[in-house]
């Protein structure tokens, strides 16, 4: 049996399912949040520092720096190595464009294609290193489709050849490239398939998988993936990390003002907004939810709610924070002001990026929320 092969079989007997939401530079909150995640797991699992996030997780998904964080993950890095990539690239990876490219988008891409090859070399989709299952979340600008892709091999389209454009043989940096070439910011990335034909892929994050959460779990469950991994609160854990909401209310808001402007800056964050909203109720609904901030005043946190049909498939935490004035008070954090730690790009902020993922670590991740899956491996 490969490698590859032996990934689509889950460590233990509950299968436990990790993902990470899109956000920029701000995925250094989701890298301070997994630090905590990695250190209780180490402890209570009697493990040390050489334990790394894919020696408990079986599948891990990503969208934009999700997908890099993903893909760091399942190659087997431990969450301080990640947490130094972003400190010390983050502003490398932000290099600005000249005046002329400006018009496009706002940075070079050449840093990050650099930074992402000193990492994953040549290595492809298929590559034996992957320690677990991966999906990255990109956006297929050519044909208008997102495209969730993962080293499943049973999945559809890991399962041709080379020659004819099989998923698997994608460089693994071309692939976390393409899901972080966010629009205007990024270059598009041209991945050429089915023999040479070029398609421009762009960042996942704007397609309804920005929080890939339930897509992951679809994807591990359902017959058209072919791994039909076992469901129920006791089998399967999904653990879901955002980079901070960032809704843009605006009480004062008079009708005159939304003009065309208005809406090209305002439309596509305000249906990323909704859509990483609705694959987090998704989870709650049909998960049982055992942490995760409310999602309205309606529906409230899910936790104690019951699943249509009184079932739930999995056990489901998510963790995030609202990066408001009120969100950042609550998590006692008076002294950052919102706006410094609100753009996917403030890498001049990023200790106080850094601050705000150690806050919601210290105050929502918890042990107890692991002790059901806490079986050690085969």
């Amino acid at each position: 049996m490969s490698n590859l092969e032996a990934l689509t079989k889950p460590k233990t007997s509950q299968p436990k399912l990790l993902a990470l939401d899109g956000g920029g530079i701000r995925g250094i909150i989701t890298v301070e949040v997994l630090a905590e995640i990695e250190k209780i797991l180490q402890k209570d699992l009697g493990q040390d520092d050489s334990f790394v996030l894919a020696d408990y997780f079986d599948y891990i998904a990503g969208t934009s720096t999700g997908a890099f964080i993903a893909a760091c993950l399942s190659w087997g890095m431990g969450v301080n190595e990640i947490r130094k990539f972003y400190i010390y690239s983050g502003k490398r990876m932000f290099d600005k464009a000249s005046i002329f490219k400006a018009l496009k988008y706002k940075y070079k891409d050449k840093q990050l294609t650099k930074q992402l090859k000193s990492i994953f070399g040549e290595e492809t989709l298929g590559s034996e290193r992957l320690k677990t299952l991966l999906m990255m979340v990109l956006r297929n600008a050519t044909t208008d489709s997102p495209w969730p892709i993962s080293n499943n091999p049973h999945a559809k389209y890991n399962q041709r050849s080379q020659e004819e454009g099989g998923n698997l043989y994608f460089p693994l940096w071309q692939l976390v490239r393409a899901s972080t070439a966010a629009p205007t910011f990024f270059s598009p990335e041209v991945i050429d398939i089915n023999d040479g034909e070029p398609f421009v892929f762009v960042d996942g994050g704007v397609t309804s998988f920005n929080n890939p959460a339930f897509q992951l779990f679809l994807m591990a469950t359902t017959e058209p993936y072919h791994l039909n991994w076992d469901v129920g609160e006791e089998k399967m854990l999904l653990v879901s990390v955002g980079t901070g909401m960032t809704p843009e209310a605006n009480k004062n808001l008079e009708p005159d003002e939304m003009n065309l402007i208005y809406n090209v800056k305002s439309v596509p964050a305000a249906l990323m907004y909704a859509s990483q909203v609705q694959q987090d109720f998704l989870c709650r609904v049909f998960g049982k939810c055992l942490a995760g901030d409310p999602i309205d005043r309606e529906i409230g946190d899910m936790i104690g709610k019951k699943a249509p049909g009184n079932s739930k498939l999995f056990t489901y935490v998510r963790y995030n924070a609202e990066l408001s004035r009120a969100g950042l008070d609550e998590l006692g954090l008076k002294d950052i002001q919102e706006k410094k730690v609100q753009a996917m790009d403030s890498v001049e902020h990023i200790d106080q990026l850094q601050k705000v993922g150690r806050a919601i670590a210290d105050q929502k991740v918890k042990e107890d929320h692991f002790k059901g899956f806490l079986v050690r491996h085969k």
